[in-house]
């Protein structure tokens, strides 16, 4: 029972991520205006705004214009419903104070992931957050090791090595490509993520990263989407990356 409440409570909060950014995006408040249709700008009643179910009621569409609703908001709720699950079943009875910083993480690294794949922009302020709950997290993180002198370095020689791997990428990237090959926002994003894996943990994250946005682009260029010189986000690879890590915290360099 307690299970299923805590699945609730996350597509809940995957429901306030959809509001945080949509409205991040346009650039509006996301205390007000209440939330209201994109089309038709009416005011969306409370039932029929429920998490996954309304959307599945409504089949998918604005109850006043019949606007089409995009399938991206009930399956950001559902990924944030499972992933508080995931969580609270992992670290909930053992390590409670990480299960809720280690949640809260990965609801700004949704929101960082889905407005980087829709305007290719990262926001640092959602990075210093992250960057932030990690300083603040080291000494109950299970990614480290010691007593909080020794986690504390390691915090922050993460977001040192983080910030360091990238902006070295930049400036070989615009050596070799004459161009940025990624952006600096990325800079932030990895440097924030170094503040919860460590040093190695950054390693970590930048393999499991790049094997994830690799099978991404060939498929897009498989199914003709993109072409080979296209640029694609990496911001939501890297963070797919940090919840692996976080959860499995996969040594990568011992696999080979």
């Amino acid at each position: 029972m307690l299970e299923i409440l805590i699945f609730i409570t996350g597509l809940c909060i995957g429901s306030f991520l959809n509001v945080v950014i949509y409205r991040n995006i346009k650039e509006i408040s996301i205390i007000y205006p209440p939330s209201f249709c994109p089309k038709c700008k009416i005011p969306i009643k409370w039932y029929d705004n429920i998490p996954i179910v309304s959307y599945i009621i409504l089949n998918g569409r604005c109850r006043n214009c019949q606007e089409k609703i995009s399938i991206e908001y009930p399956m950001i709720e559902l990924i944030s419903g499972i992933i508080t699950l995931v969580f609270y079943m992992k670290w909930g009875s053992e390590n409670f104070l990480w299960f809720l910083s280690a949640t809260f993480i990965s609801y700004v690294l949704i929101i960082i992931s889905v407005i980087d794949f829709k305007t290719m922009m990262l926001s640092d302020l959602f990075s210093y957050i992250i960057a932030f709950i990690g300083v603040m997290s080291c000494f109950i993180n299970p990614l480290y090791n010691g007593y909080f002198l020794n986690r504390l370095i390691s915090c922050f020689s993460g977001i040192v090595m983080g910030a360091g791997v990238v902006y070295l990428l930049l400036i070989i990237g615009k050596i070799i490509y004459k161009k940025e090959a990624m952006g600096e926002g990325d800079i932030f994003l990895l440097g924030s993520i170094g503040s919860i894996v460590g040093v190695k943990g950054v390693i970590d994250v930048i393999i499991i990263a790049s094997f994830i946005g690799a099978f991404y682009g060939i498929l897009l260029i498989l199914f003709k989407k993109i072409s080979r010189f296209s640029y694609i986000p990496f911001g939501p690879f890297l963070a797919s990356g940090c919840l692996i890590k976080i959860y499995f915290n996969i040594n990568t360099l011992n696999l080979f």
